[in-house]
């Protein structure tokens, strides 16, 4: 008898899953995390509605992973109506993924403020109102909410998606707080740097706070699996993130004080 073939650890059967035919929307799900958390919960067993701006890349990953694409214009909050139809009148989970980077000048132009707070923030508000009158009828339901550390912290040279992004965390909290006795799960994701197209578009103020401790996108939908396990809030892909939130709580000024010293370091970059 010749010798043992190597196995590699065993994987979660989808009959283990709890989300084994879970009925999945995941928006901006063209690439990045969005793509990343639409795979994931398609291998666990889920249905899933893949939605991104880009109609291509939309029907890419819903082709690879047997999804069903949907494309609409403008923010992602039109999903969840078509997304219910989709799935045969249910959403159990919706992931709030789409976003919009936006740096540069922040009193120059208005219309990258209102973008951002469409994007980032109402989006987000209009996918709970179309989603919760069902939830609370039948008692439950999930909103992945994904806000970035920006949400917890800020981000430098990035004043309307720090700020928007502070809102989506202040929505995702007030969702939790008022429904979650009622069966309602939220959890509100806060990565750092995250090897997308969205850490390219940061360009040098990304490359200095952010790209030294990028992770891969699939390391986010592994901590967010790994969140709604547990049924933690607070979704840290990058655990150091705890201690800077800290921080800024219990000693501001020592934080503002460091956030100026990389702000200056940006500036004479």
């Amino acid at each position: 008898m010749g010798p043992a073939t190597p196995t590699s650890p065993a994987r979660p059967t989808e009959s283990a899953s709890p989300y084994r035919d879970a009925r999945v929307v995941v928006t901006g799900a063209g690439g990045g995390i969005g793509e990343a958390l639409a795979r994931r919960f398609a291998a666990e067993g889920a249905t899933v509605v893949v939605n991104d701006l880009d109609p291509a890349r939309a029907a890419s990953v819903a082709d690879a992973i047997g999804a069903r694409a949907i494309a609409l214009p403008g923010d992602a909050s039109e999903i969840a109506g078509q997304a219910r139809e989709a799935l045969g009148g249910t959403v159990d989970v919706y992931c709030a993924n789409a976003g919009l980077a936006s740096g540069g000048d922040p009193f120059a132009e208005e219309a990258v403020w209102e973008a951002a707070w469409q994007t980032n923030v109402m989006a987000h508000v209009r996918a709970a109102r179309a989603l919760l009158p069902h939830w609370l009828e039948r008692g439950s339901g999930r909103f992945v909410s994904t806000v970035s550390a920006a949400g917890l912290l800020t981000m430098i040279g990035a004043a309307p998606y720090s700020v928007t992004k502070h809102g989506a965390l202040a929505f995702a909290e007030w969702l939790s707080l008022t429904y979650r006795h009622r069966g309602i799960r939220v959890h509100a994701i806060c990565p750092q740097g995250v090897r997308t197209d969205m850490l390219t578009a940061a360009g040098s103020a990304g490359e200095l706070v952010l790209a030294p401790t990028a992770i891969e996108p699939e390391a986010v939908a592994d901590a967010l699996f790994d969140g709604m396990a547990k049924g933690t809030f607070l979704i840290l892909p990058h655990p150091e993130v705890a201690g800077y939130y800290a921080t800024r709580a219990g000693d501001p000024d020592r934080w503002l004080s460091g956030m100026n010293h990389l702000q200056r370091t940006w500036e004479g970059g």
